[in-house]
């Protein structure tokens, strides 16, 4: 049997875990044309699973389950491109611990004795579904080159804004919703422009205190109030030759606005206690989920320092409105929390694409993500479903196709205009654009019955005549 260190041919191999190798079973799959790699311990299965990319494993459980014993083994287990099979002892079924084990990360189990042909068909189904598998699934999405996730064409559009505005220095405003990524885009533009390489320092306004605020951004003297034991410098002052982003700038205090328009106009600033003004070279990039133009009308912020900030503007999509990209962030969360689940997961189940797809998001990205996280710990089957994700449940009514739109249509078309003529065949058909014949066809297709006009008895016996001249042309053109 091939041990851990010894290069394998992955197409046809099956990665025993045992505590010991097997040689007849090495020698039973040989002669059934699979080549069997041992590995000791589930570290050791772990390693050649990254280095061969093994489609089929083959578990041999312990004599006696313990939960500790079935953790231990499931570390390995969890990843999806392997297909795990079972080896178990007669009656091992009966412990529950086992069979959740095996309904959770197994795609198959054995029955000892197991040099037979169920063992074959097993790896062999495992192999094959683990290659119908990979040639499906598509990669798992990555960071793009601004550090995003998105190809939505609004995400597109940002992308393109980003690289016009890293190539100057005029101050930047990001405008977006609470969760849509607003420090990522000013992260962006820091790293696209050339300060790279200098801090990217980053406050959050609505989060300090008022009456600390100040003395973050600029700094302050030893002295300079109570507590102030020794000189420190501002977040302003550490972004020199850098980047300073300023999150939630809607909520900065009155007070603090005058001192910031005075930095951003004269580019110096004074510590806190101070009495030297000290030239900062910084680019300066704000943020806020508020509507900065309603708030400079009800005089919440100063007008002069918004001009001041706002010389670029960016706007993040919210996620409700980057189609696609929901499933793309979705995935991408999965990839980057999946090993925080006790199951092997294989994705998103379609219920929760469409969940997905028709919940608002009032959190956006942050949301999102958060909520795929929580659905990987608490999920308990194979496919992270809609229940899982906690969504509202989504409409459930069937699809309607292109074709079936224009079926009814039609049929309604041809139902108003009858009962509009009486159910005259002639002027029904006039009105319509089409024969008779036509017209006759086309209610037979759609069940539609000719009802007797109302106005007589030669009324009758004009539609019945109408009627059978109707369908005679009608059977000519069949």
């Amino acid at each position: 049997m091939t041990t851990s260190c010894t290069p394998v041919d992955t197409e046809r191999t099956v990665l025993y875990v045992s505590n010991s190798p097997d040689q007849k079973l090495a020698d039973f799959l040989a002669a059934s044309g699979w080549q069997a790699v041992h590995a000791k311990s589930t570290a050791a299965a772990e390693r050649m699973i990254g280095r061969g990319n093994i489609k089929v494993g083959l578990m041999q459980l312990p004599d006696d389950c313990s939960s500790q014993d079935l953790s231990a083994l499931a570390s390995c287990m969890r990843r999806v491109e392997t297909n795990w099979v079972a080896q178990i002892l007669p009656g091992q079924t009966e412990n529950e611990l086992v069979r959740r084990f095996i309904l959770d990360y197994c795609f198959d189990f054995v029955t000892q004795p197991w040099l037979n042909d169920r063992l074959v068909f097993a790896l062999g189904h495992a192999h094959g579904l683990s290659s119908l598998r990979q040639a499906r699934v598509a990669p798992e999405p990555s960071l793009g080159r601004h550090g995003m996730v998105g190809q939505c064409e609004p995400m597109q559009q940002l992308y393109r804004r980003i690289d016009k505005c890293a190539m100057t220095d005029a101050p930047v405003f990001v405008a977006g919703e609470s969760g849509t990524g607003k420090e990522l885009t000013a992260r962006a533009v820091h790293e696209r422009s050339p300060r790279a390489g200098r801090p990217f320092v980053a406050i959050n306004c609505a989060a300090i205190p008022p009456s600390l605020l100040q003395a973050e951004l600029f700094g302050h003297e030893r002295g300079a109030f109570t507590g102030a034991l020794q000189r420190k410098m501002g977040r302003i002052e550490s972004a020199h030759e850098g980047t300073l982003f300023l999150d939630e700038i809607g909520d900065m205090p009155h007070e603090c606005q005058a001192v910031l328009l005075r930095f951003l106009q004269e580019g110096t600033i004074e510590r806190l206690g101070g009495n030297g003004q000290i030239s900062v070279d910084v680019r300066v990039i704000s943020a806020t989920h508020v509507d900065l133009d309603k708030a400079v009308e009800q005089k919440r912020f100063r007008s002069d320092l918004y001009h001041r900030l706002c010389v670029l503007r960016l706007v993040e999509p919210p996620l409700r409105e980057r189609g696609g990209d929901i499933k793309l962030l979705a995935n991408y969360a999965l990839s980057m929390y999946r090993q925080d689940g006790a199951r092997k997961l294989r994705g998103l189940s379609s219920d929760a694409i469409v969940a997905m797809s028709n919940y608002p998001w009032p959190g956006n990205v942050r949301e999102l993500i958060n909520c795929v996280r929580r659905a990987v710990v608490m999920s308990e089957g194979r496919f992270i479903t809609a229940a899982d994700l906690g969504l509202p449940e989504a409409d459930n009514r069937p699809t309607v196709t292109l074709a079936e739109i224009r079926s009814k249509a039609e049929k309604d078309a041809i139902e108003h205009a009858l009962q509009r003529h009486g159910y005259k065949l002639s002027e029904a058909a006039a009105e319509l654009g089409i024969s008779r014949a036509t017209l006759y066809r086309l209610m037979h297709a759609n069940r539609l019955h000719q009802e007797p006009a109302t106005a007589g008895g030669s009324n009758l016996h004009a539609g019945a005549h109408a009627d059978g001249e109707a369908q005679q042309q009608a059977s000519s053109l069949t």
